[in-house]
């Protein structure tokens, strides 16, 4: 059995991750750390869990962590989570990492965008952690990044039309509506019950922190560089995520056509699924599991295309991600402890 620690356990992500990792036959949780809940009982603090896991939750110590796990989840907020990742890593252990801190390859884009990094030379060495894209280099790796939520979906739905030269790297705009708890679990104005329900609305216009790690992987996959404009919007779910992306045809490309590209890259992926050609995918039908999936239509009338990608933003989109990547890493079915099926009505 693997022993496993999860170094910021009480948030959303942390509490996705106890949640999948209970019934995994092959590892054992052997430490939970929560700052803000030590001491208490984390079954105390997420209810759900009572009956799956007798830990409680412990003030955070590297080396003591480091003592009890064979692999460690690093579930801390950007910006705080690059020290402890460091020490971990010094200690030889694996570690997923579910923070933005060791995403973007480029040390001043990482400061542009989140603030200084302390410990750069990690990133380079670390992974991007989608399995579909990165499969090979992840099981090799020590240290992997895992995606955020809304580029797991918009990554998904662009790469093999990207690759393939199906669309232009010019002008593709992705609007994306995920629900509540992506916002995480302190509580804000802004996610208050009060402000969200019956409503809708759009922030970070132009200007959200997962702008530029869709545009790095996805100038990547392209081979030469891509803007995309960007707009997210809070809806009064509690989770999904869903993307609906338009972009310009390279020439004449039926929907037919646009399909076949995406059923070859993924026909074989037991995480993505396609709808039917005229089909698309809804967050319901997805909630509660690590699928993504994707829909896709040519109109012809505008020469424009649309992807539409549908994800559980706590699973796919953080958690159940992080222990696909974790499956790779330790060699196990890719598909182990993650064949939840999804809670649709």
């Amino acid at each position: 059995m693997v022993k496993i620690g999860i170094i910021g356990a009480s948030g959303y992500t942390g509490q996705e991750l106890v949640r999948v990792l209970a019934r995994h036959p092959k590892v054992e949780i052997t430490s939970v750390t929560s700052e803000r809940f030590a001491g208490a009982a984390i079954a105390d603090i997420f209810p759900s869990l009572k009956g799956l896991i007798d830990l409680r939750l412990s003030e955070l110590s590297v080396q003591r962590i480091a003592g009890e796990s064979d692999f460690i989840f690093a579930a801390l907020p950007h910006g705080t989570s690059m020290g402890v990742v460091k020490e971990c890593i010094k200690a030889g252990k694996k570690v997923v990492d579910l923070s933005a801190d060791f995403r973007l390859k480029d040390p001043d884009l990482y400061e542009r965008w989140y603030g200084k990094h302390s410990c750069p030379d990690l990133l380079q060495e670390a992974i991007y952690g989608l399995p579909e894209l990165y499969r090979d280099e992840i099981k090799g790796g020590q240290l992997v990044a895992n995606p955020g939520c809304y580029p797991t979906g918009a990554i998904l739905a662009l790469a093999p039309l990207l690759e393939q030269g199906m669309i232009s790297p010019v002008g593709i705009i992705i609007d994306a509506k995920s629900g509540v708890s992506g916002a995480g679990r302190n509580p804000s104005m802004t996610n208050l019950f009060g402000e969200v329900a019956e409503g809708l609305k759009a922030y970070g216009v132009a200007k959200h922190r997962h702008a530029p790690e869709m545009e790095q992987e996805l100038s990547s996959r392209a081979g030469k560089q891509i803007h995309i404009l960007f707009v997210p919007h809070l809806i009064p779910i509690n989770r999904g995520l869903l993307s609906t992306i338009y972009a310009r045809t390279n020439g004449e490309l039926s929907t037919e056509q646009a399909y076949g590209v995406l059923r070859r890259r993924y026909g074989k992926e037991p995480f993505v699924r396609l709808c039917s050609p005229g089909a698309f995918p809804a967050t319901m039908e997805v909630r509660g599991s690590n699928y993504c999936d994707l829909g896709v239509m040519v109109d012809e009338r505008s020469g424009q295309l649309i992807v539409i990608s549908a994800i559980d933003n706590l699973v796919k989109g953080a958690s159940g991600q992080a222990v696909q990547n974790m499956n790779i890493m330790c060699g196990f079915p890719e598909t182990m402890g993650l064949e939840q099926i999804p809670l649709a009505p």
